[in-house]
């Protein structure tokens, strides 16, 4: 009885017909793990810069393990410019794991007024979908996981007055689409931001409290984008600082 019952759960999630969820995998040896993303990324492997501090929290945990992490951030790269660049900065790198945190200049180059007099635009909602869904299929396709994150603040007001939190909390809602669709790893920056932001930021600033300039990360936001991929990651709470809030790290069966 035990036997016919596992055969038929096998062949109901056959047709069902989902993608495979590598959500929540640990971390093994010789893991290659890139970060694909703009200015916030590439700041990131700066000395104090999240990408150096989860390289770091690692390390540490992990001794043995010769786990790999390459920051592949560009400034002012938005998803067709990663598209672009994907084999040659990430492909190429021979990735198990690649990070992509992508969003703020698809939304904030439609208003951005140095990127407006240059007669350039932000990314519409059908190419940042189509997007992100082909890069992911890319990097799976030569073996590698994805872990989606959406994308953060673009102002720190905690009252919704933020002028992009609308089209942000629209392209975090394709973000977490892309990840349910294709069994992605879904990392809900946009979530856990703001749940600190409303805990941490009783004068309603706009910047200052994670960000240096409304947009990019200052110490305390790099410790808190390191310790949610950190999470994401399953290395071990106790094993790093656990300086800033839990967030919300979560499968694409969880993803809002």
């Amino acid at each position: 009885m035990i036997n016919h019952l596992k055969i038929i759960l096998v062949v109901v999630c056959v047709l069902c017909g989902g993608t495979t969820s590598h959500a929540n995998e640990s971390l093994e040896n010789n893991d290659r793990i890139v970060f694909l993303g703009d200015s916030i990324t590439a700041a990131g492997v700066r000395p104090s810069g999240y990408i150096t501090l989860t390289s770091q929290a690692i390390a540490k945990a992990y001794p043995n393990l010769n786990v790999a992490v390459i920051g592949a951030g560009k400034g002012g790269h938005k998803v067709p410019d990663c598209q672009r660049r994907l084999d040659a900065d990430v492909l190429q790198k021979s990735p198990t794991i690649v990070v992509i945190y992508i969003g703020i200049n698809d939304v904030w180059h439609w208003t951005h007024p140095k990127v407006v007099q240059r007669g350039k635009k932000g990314t519409t909602p059908e190419d940042f979908e189509g997007g992100l869904t082909d890069m992911i299929t890319k990097i799976n396709g030569v073996g590698a996981r994805v872990i989606l994150c959406t994308p953060t603040v673009i102002g720190e007001k905690t009252d919704g007055s933020n002028p992009q939190d609308e089209m942000l909390d629209q392209y975090s809602t394709i973000s977490r689409k892309v990840a349910k669709k294709t069994g992605s790893q879904l990392l809900d920056l946009r979530t856990a931001f703001q749940a600190y932001l409303k805990q941490h930021n009783s004068k309603n600033a706009a910047q200052g409290i994670l960000t240096k300039d409304s947009v990019h990360m200052n110490d305390a936001g790099n410790r808190l984008l390191s310790k949610l991929v950190l999470e994401a990651l399953r290395v071990p709470s106790s094993r790093h600082a656990a300086t800033v809030p839990s967030g919300n790290a979560s499968s694409p069966g969880a993803s809002r």
